[in-house]
């Protein structure tokens, strides 16, 4: 980040300590760190006023509360979990994760992150922390049996806090998120990745019909990331059930789509919901990660996740139902 970089330097220049900044980052323990900065904020929270408390809270953009009506939210989060796959455990994540929970295994920049003076990071994608427990939990199933297919599937709605200054409208600091996060091992030919894609993609379906009726236009789109289209199996094993569930759920491949290349592997999915007849909102996004093969160092490691932005969906959405 270069305007990151210009600032370090001037920092760097001021306190006349070059490389200040690799001191604490590369010499210090992370405990002795943290105990460096919670000090750090000690004194510096010590010579704050009330008012000056006041005056971070108007215009902190990390802090302000939600404009969205939490009954509308509610709402949503009650007929999402009672939608739920009974495959699905719901579990409540905690606020925080490990520090890089996002930037070790996904390549998102630890600046989006809001990092914590205790090394750990404010939970900004929630996949990300369920893929850390699935992970764990795939790790036990692995101990007993090294080549289990046993799936481990999880789900959580949890409020997410994100670092980028965000410039368009409807682009929020912190929001809601209801997401979905499956692992499982490798069954060749994409049978685990379409099985659990599948699973995914019919609880945003019907979770989606029962909050916004069942009149509501609903749009499935299914990229194909590999070299080797599976343009078949995906119409014969995904589309096809899709199809018969839900009628009227227009089911259709995006070649052109762009966002999650070199994030997502093999396949990825959106669903879009009508607002206009000349406008469609984006709600679900998801696909397959690698990122229990990173933690577990094991190849044969399968994961998916997906989320929708229940923010985006109750501002929308929420006035109307």
């Amino acid at each position: 980040m270069p305007k990151l970089d210009k600032i370090v330097e001037r920092v760097e220049r001021k306190a006349g300590i070059p490389n200040l900044v690799s001191i604490p980052a590369e010499q210090l323990s992370p405990t002795d760190l943290q105990s460096l900065l919670l000090e750090v904020y000690r004194m510096r929270s010590s010579r704050l006023q009330p008012a000056a408390v006041l005056s971070d809270y108007v215009s902190n953009r990390f802090v302000r509360p939600s404009g969205v009506s939490p009954t509308s939210l509610l709402r949503w989060e009650q007929i999402a979990f009672s939608h739920l796959p009974q495959e699905f455990e719901p579990i409540a994540l905690s606020p925080v994760c490990p520090l890089g929970t996002n930037s070790v295994v996904a390549g998102v920049d630890q600046n989006w992150a809001i990092s914590t003076a205790r090394n750990a990071e404010v939970v900004s994608d929630s996949t990300n922390v369920l893929a850390l427990e699935c992970a764990l939990r795939r790790r036990e199933i692995l101990r007993a049996d090294p080549k289990s297919p046993t799936p481990v599937h999880l789900a959580a709605s949890h409020r997410l806090l994100r670092a980028q200054r965000y410039e368009g409208p409807g682009l929020l600091s912190h929001f809601s998120a209801f997401a979905l996060c499956s692992a499982g091992r490798d069954q060749g030919n994409l049978r685990f990745e379409l099985s659990a894609l599948g699973l995914h993609i019919q609880f945003y379906l019907s979770a989606l019909q029962a909050f916004l009726g069942p009149g509501a236009s609903l749009h499935l789109s299914v990229t194909d990331l590999t070299p080797n289209t599976h343009t078949e199996r995906i119409e014969a094993q995904l589309f096809s059930a899709i199809r018969a569930e839900f009628r009227g759920v227009d089911c259709a491949f995006d070649e052109q789509r762009t966002s999650g290349r070199g994030y997502y592997r093999d396949l990825c999915f959106h669903i879009h919901a009508t607002i206009t007849p000349d406008q469609r909102s984006e709600l679900v996004d998801g696909g397959c990660v690698d990122w229990t093969q990173q933690f577990l160092s094991n190849a044969k490691e399968r994961l998916v996740i997906s989320g929708i932005g229940s923010e985006r969906l109750c501002t929308q959405f929420g006035d109307d139902v």
